[in-house]
């Protein structure tokens, strides 16, 4: 029993430093920037957005900052022949997320399907992405890095694409061009800590977080309120809650904790 005071000091203390959410360096997202943020979430699949992005989605949309936030979306996820009802899922989520209605679309090309051993070319992903960067003033793209987070050919397609339009754009006389951003793939095993990498990101004993400066990573660490809100969003997409998916909500990092880095482009 003597010890018991200890204990739950200790629980009081660990569930203070997870209940709130944290973000450090998070304006290098939408510094450079005279206007307003506008920043688009580029995604391959329905799911995607809460499986791995919902901690910067959520941080985002208390920023000071005040960015608008767009999600778009390059397939329906029809590998299965369910894309219909994976595209109401999908907006179920983005509802729980806080993303507008007005500024969400998935896009339905012939040569951006979803498939596991296909990669998409980046082509064709920028002339999909180009009318929606330049007719809504994106000011920076957030999206997977070239490893694709769980090595998924349609992920790592993205940044390419990205890559090849913000090229385009730099070298044409197009005056706003945003910049690119790609979420980190981190080692297996700091992939599946889940709640132990949200603690220790928050302590600065993985991320850059203790002391930000310049060239720290932007980092999002959500609180037990938004993770119980990415679990919602998960949870509308129940075509996809196979028992996986599960462990994955219970031990994955990207529940918790979002980490970015710039993609610099050379002009064309």
């Amino acid at each position: 029993m003597m010890f018991f005071p200890f204990f739950l000091a200790a629980v009081s203390l660990l569930l203070s430093i997870l209940y709130k959410s944290s973000e450090f360096n998070t304006d290098t997202l939408s510094e450079q920037t005279a206007s307003s943020p506008r920043v688009l979430l580029l995604t391959a699949h329905p799911d995607d957005e809460c499986f791995f992005f919902a901690p910067t989605i959520l941080a985002l949309r208390r920023s000071s900052s005040s960015p608008e936030i767009f999600s778009l979306c390059l397939s329906s996820g029809n590998a299965d022949g369910i894309g219909e009802r994976r595209k109401g899922e999908l907006a179920r989520s983005l509802d729980i997320l806080g993303v507008e209605k007005d500024n969400r679309w998935i896009i339905e090309h012939p040569q951006l399907q979803d498939n596991i051993t296909q990669q998409w070319e980046a082509e064709v992903i920028a002339e999909v992405l180009r009318p929606v960067v330049i007719e809504h003033h994106i000011t920076s793209v957030l999206t997977f890095d070239t490893k694709g987070i769980s090595l998924h050919p349609n992920h790592f397609s993205l940044p390419l694409g990205a890559s090849y339009l913000i090229k385009s754009l730099s070298s044409s006389s197009h005056t706003s061009v945003p910049r690119l951003f790609s979420l980190v793939t981190v080692p297996v095993l700091s992939k599946y800590t889940g709640l132990p990498s949200a603690i220790l990101s928050r302590l600065g004993l993985i991320s850059q977080t203790s002391e930000p400066t310049m060239d720290s990573l932007p980092v999002f660490i959500s609180g037990i309120p938004d993770y119980l809100t990415t679990v919602r969003a998960i949870l509308a997409h129940d075509s996809q809650m196979v028992w996986f998916r599960y462990l994955y909500m219970t031990f994955s990092r990207y529940m918790w904790v979002n980490e970015w880095v710039e993609i610099k482009t050379q002009k064309a």
